[in-house]
């Protein structure tokens, strides 16, 4: 998680440098190894549940990985056909263009493939020695009376805002399969911590023009963002998720500190226990590449499938246009200038983050590309990344929730933004 210096005023963390130096070997291949992974996705569910061969039946992963419900079934295959469709370049040019199926094959897969390789690999560093325990029991008395959460979530946004909204996910995910966050508290993370990544702000201040502005524009982000956090675990659909934990489970989570303790030797005595369970490298990589299978086969076919129709939806339709007209009266009311414009930007990013700021770049008004940049960053829930990592993960957010969560996030925090932005400009 520490940023390493990765060219001129630029910092990576370790686990995105290492996935960009094998995205750049793997480049001319890696569209080959998606439509791969995503066949063996659909193959495994045949044969686990038609021919059931003993090893896979009795296995509790190989259960975990093909054992799926017809729905996420449907998905997977209908990720196989968009994925074929847009590297033959067969069927109707909506599909396979670059800026719907072609993005999602040759942009956004490959990246994610490197990404969950890495932190998948290297996700038991953060998860068994002791690190959560220990900044757990330094933040729980910041963390649970201002986010209802506990002390160690606030790794998972660090992680996410050092790295990548996706990796903030992944962590969450292994958290609440292991029993350390109960069901509303992984929905409340996994929506509201999995905060886009310095680096891709950077990326979406360049398609809007505004790069000499990131000390603004982050600040901005930063204090809407945090406004939303405190909000949103309090209201629906966040309130209302079950406090119970997977598969019923109790609580692995005690935040108590016992008498005779501070926060720091209690933290550093948690630390020590849990990294202690530690014996065996073998077993270190073998749960880290369980990690990597479990993200490569459970999630990219989600990405892929409802990835690719929503971006389909937002660049072939007039329906994000239509979902965006009662905005522009609201934006006119802020006195937002080219508020009609700017109105299908607000929820055209529910497909897919990047496409706000590609809509943006028609509008004159520096202003106005600063709020939608702002904007569409802090909505944090796109179809085409972290909503459809959530979706594809085993934290309870259905799709409706992505919705509502979306547009609540784009209520609370476009008036902070825009009241910023007059301020500013």
């Amino acid at each position: 998680m520490a940023p390493f210096p990765a060219g001129e005023r630029s910092f990576k963390i370790p686990v995105s440098i290492m996935a960009d130096w094998l995205g750049g070997l793997l480049e001319g291949v890696l569209p080959v190894i998606m439509i791969i992974l995503i066949a063996v996705s659909v193959i495994g569910v045949v044969i686990q549940k038609w021919v059931k061969p003993k090893g896979m039946v009795n296995s509790p992963f190989f259960v975990n990985l093909f054992d799926i419900s017809p729905l996420w079934f449907t998905i997977r295959i209908v990720a196989f056909v968009l994925i074929i469709m847009t590297f033959f370049e067969v069927g109707h040019e909506w599909i396979y263009d670059e800026y719907t199926g072609g993005l999602l094959l040759y942009d956004l897969l490959p990246i994610l493939f490197t990404i969950f390789l890495f932190a998948g690999l290297f996700l038991p560093l953060l998860l068994n020695f002791g690190l959560l325990e220990f900044v757990g029991a330094l933040l729980t008395r910041v963390m649970r009376p201002l986010f209802r959460l506990p002390g160690r979530s606030s790794v998972d946004a660090l992680t996410s805002w050092l790295g990548d909204g996706t990796l903030g996910v992944i962590l969450t995910n292994k958290q609440y399969e292991e029993g350390y966050y109960s069901k509303r508290e992984a929905a409340i993370i996994g929506t509201t911590f999995s905060i886009v990544s310095i680096t891709f702000s950077l990326v979406v201040l360049g398609y809007v023009g505004l790069e000499h502005m990131f000390f603004q524009f982050y600040l901005t982000i930063f204090f809407a963002g945090l406004v939303a956090a405190i909000i949103m675990p309090r209201i629906p659909p966040l309130s209302r998720k079950s406090n119970t934990y997977v598969n019923g489970k109790e609580a692995q989570l005690d935040e108590s500190i016992p008498s005779g303790h501070t926060s720091v030797s209690w933290g550093i005595k948690l630390a020590k226990v849990r990294a202690d369970k530690n014996k065996s490298v073998t077993e270190f990589f073998q749960a880290g590449f369980k990690n990597v299978l479990d993200m490569w086969i459970g999630v990219v076919p989600v990405v892929m499938a409802i990835g690719t129709i929503g971006v389909v939806i937002a660049e072939n339709t007039p329906f994000f246009t239509w979902l965006g007209a009662p905005f522009v009266p609201v934006l006119q009311l802020m006195q937002v200038p080219e508020a009609a414009a700017a109105a299908e930007t607000l929820v055209v990013g529910f497909a897919d983050m990047l496409l706000p700021a590609l809509f943006a770049g028609d509008i004159e008004s520096e202003m106005t590309r600063f709020i939608i940049a702002s904007v569409s960053v802090t909505q944090l829930v796109y179809l085409s990344e972290v909503g459809g990592v959530l979706l594809g993960s085993k934290i309870p957010v259905r799709f409706r929730d992505l919705v509502f969560i979306f547009l609540l996030r784009t209520i609370i925090t476009l008036p902070i933004i825009t009241l910023i932005a007059h301020i500013i400009f």
